[in-house]
């Protein structure tokens, strides 16, 4: 029976429910019926038992004793059809359970889709593809532009622009030149490089995500259901008013009548009841809750991890602002106009960003002539008669009279004299310190940024959104460090990322968040949730559902409770049969599960 599904389950307790009923009502044969229901109700309170001896010995506890009990004694006193209703209810809550809890059983998928297969391996002055397992260290690799970097490696021929931010969380490239370090997993620029590969495959860094997400899910954080809270102190109850019933009464039946009405499906339906409809009301909300357990968790969540780019921030680099060199006779607008314009015919990363804003301020730009692009140093182009040189400061102002901002920028000269820059800022989203303001409010009191950014502009960010615990430089085992630091006493914890290198982080928190609307698939697949719309406070609305449902669930599973300890009073009397005590648990599971389903309705969003 263990290895069923609790859907088959279900499905072969009603089948042999009804040849039950058949062959003791239809054909004339209560024995068999019996026989039927006896052997059927053994098996699986023998499979209840095994499967709650290995929870106790992993420290878990739950509803399990006293469902087995009720089956145990309602066939023990010959009361079948009893222990059939309870079986129905048990398989029913079971396979109600697994529905609420629909897990993506494909986290690593799209990670492990997207790891290169093949690099391009340099051999006697031809190039051939290999299979990334079989390149060996020291071998020549060329990476074409737009290509993932398929091993890690040095840039020994070439420039060029590297996205690392599936890695390091970094929306800003990084220019590449002979001698730099390259880790596999980057996307190469608008050149191809050709690196000299220093590790083997399976010690990549893009291999060492996926060894981290592994990890991560092989160990994951302890949690106790909301049924299992109560389980404990309500079958010591039970079994104490069926003792004493015995007890009064001398009737060994007394233990079943009182154990029938006692079995525990109030707090094996009410809940999963509660979480389908807290998920459903959080797809109405553009949030994807994957599990049940995560709502138990977000409710009680003390801690708050996030990402900066991308999830606090836009993790879209946009013109800041434009410098204008003191002594230079040009306009703030004129120099915006010149270099849009030369940017307009470059395949920079940056060029996009700065061209768009200079259409935003309605900026007509003129064309190019004489264009020249210097892989890793800039660009010089001739526009409206003016010769430019724009890109990094030291090809710009080679004499250095200039200092280096402490942005991202992008350097002018206009006809051989320093004219300004143009910086680059990743905006904070709007909705940042509101959402902020309002998890503190409900609780999570911990707020804390984990990112791969520099130390000044990921402060300046945490500041502005009222973070005051940032750690910073992080790659994914940095992250995955920071939390594990982290107190028992501020669990659960939930961390919020939207790329590759926050995967392993989902894992190893208790709940992992995703801003999935931008299609970070290997992100989402490894969170237990993800937020579809581009919105940062859908972070606060879900701890506001969770923390709704489970007062929800909790208030529909005592009320089963009460209703049931009233039932075990009236039972210890002898006045209510054990089928009848049976049935009445449809009463209480009716009453339950529509206290349960104002999860759904509450507050409408």
């Amino acid at each position: 029976m263990q290895k069923l599904s609790n859907k088959q389950k279900l499905c072969l307790i009603i089948i042999i429910a009804a040849v039950a009923v058949i062959l003791q009502y239809a054909c004339g044969y209560p024995l068999l019926a019996q026989i039927l229901v006896t052997v059927v109700g053994a098996v699986v309170a023998l499979s209840m038992f095994i499967g709650m001896v290995k929870s106790i010995r992993t420290g878990d506890y739950g509803v399990d004793l006293l469902a087995i009990l009720a089956v145990v004694a309602t066939l023990a006193v010959s009361e079948y059809w009893a222990a059939m209703v309870i079986l129905v209810m048990l398989t029913g809550g079971d396979a109600l359970e697994d529905y609420a809890a629909k897990k993506a059983n494909t986290e690593l998928k799209t990670l492990l889709d997207n790891t290169p297969q093949t690099a391009h391996v340099v051999k006697d002055g031809t190039t051939i593809d290999v299979g990334v397992k079989e390149v060996p260290v020291g071998a020549d690799v060329i990476v074409k532009p737009g290509e993932i970097i398929p091993l890690d490696g040095k840039v020994i021929t070439g420039q060029s622009d590297l996205d690392e931010s599936s890695l390091t969380g970094e929306s800003r490239p990084v220019s590449k030149i002979p001698g730099d370090q390259v880790m596999s997993g980057s996307v190469n620029g608008a050149n191809s490089i050709t690196i000299r590969v220093t590790k083997l495959a399976k010690d990549s860094q893009y291999q060492q995500l996926v060894k981290l997400v592994k990890t991560a899910e092989s160990s994951p954080a302890h949690f106790v259901r909301l049924a299992d809270h109560y389980a404990v102190p309500f079958t010591i109850v039970a079994i104490v008013i069926a003792l004493a019933a015995w007890w009064w009464s001398g009737n060994p039946v007394r233990i079943a009548e009182v154990l029938v009405v006692a079995s525990p499906c109030p707090l094996i339906l009410a809940a999963p009841i509660a979480m389908v409809s807290g998920m459903s009301r959080a797809s109405r909300n553009g949030i994807v809750v994957k599990t049940g357990t995560v709502l138990e968790k977000l409710a009680n969540a003390k801690t708050g991890a996030f990402d900066k780019t991308g999830t606090i921030t836009n993790g879209q680099l946009e013109v800041g602002q434009v410098i204008v060199a003191p002594n230079t006779k040009f306009t703030s607008e004129e120099v915006l106009k010149l270099t849009a314009s030369a940017e307009s015919e470059s395949s920079h990363i940056l060029a996009r960003s700065l061209i768009n804003y200079a259409k935003k301020q309605s900026i007509k730009l003129s064309p190019v002539k004489e264009l020249q692009e210097l892989t890793g140093k800039g660009i010089t182009a001739r526009v409206d008669d003016h010769q430019l040189k724009i890109g990094k400061l030291t090809f710009v102002d080679p004499a250095g009279k200039q200092e280096l901002l402490p942005y991202t920028a992008v350097y002018i000269a206009i006809d051989g004299q320093y004219a300004g820059a143009v910086t680059f800022v990743d905006h904070v989203r709007p909705e940042a310190r509101r959402t902020m303001d309002e998890l503190r409010k409900m609780g999570v009191t911990n707020l804390m940024m984990l990112t791969g950014d520099q130390a000044s502009f990921a402060k300046e960010v945490a500041k502005q959104v009222g973070i005051s615990d940032v750690k910073t430089n992080l790659l994914p085992q940095g992250k995955i460090a920071a939390l594990k630091a982290i107190p028992l006493d501020q669990h659960p914890v939930f961390m919020v990322g939207d790329g590759v290198n926050d995967a392993p982080s989902f894992v190893t928190a208790d709940v992992g968040i995703a801003m999935g609307a931008h299609g970070a698939t290997a992100a989402s697949e490894s969170a237990s949730v993800v937020i579809i719309r581009d919105d940062l406070s859908r972070i606060a609305k879900i701890v506001e559902i969770s923390q709704d449902t489970i007062k929800i669930a909790k208030q529909a599973v005592l009320i089963g409770i009460a209703i049931c300890t009233i039932l075990m009073l009236i039972a210890c009397t002898g006045i209510l049969p054990a089928f009848v005590g049976a049935m009445f648990q449809e009463v209480i599971d009716t009453v339950s599960i529509l206290w349960a389903l104002k999860a759904r309705k509450i507050k409408l969003d």
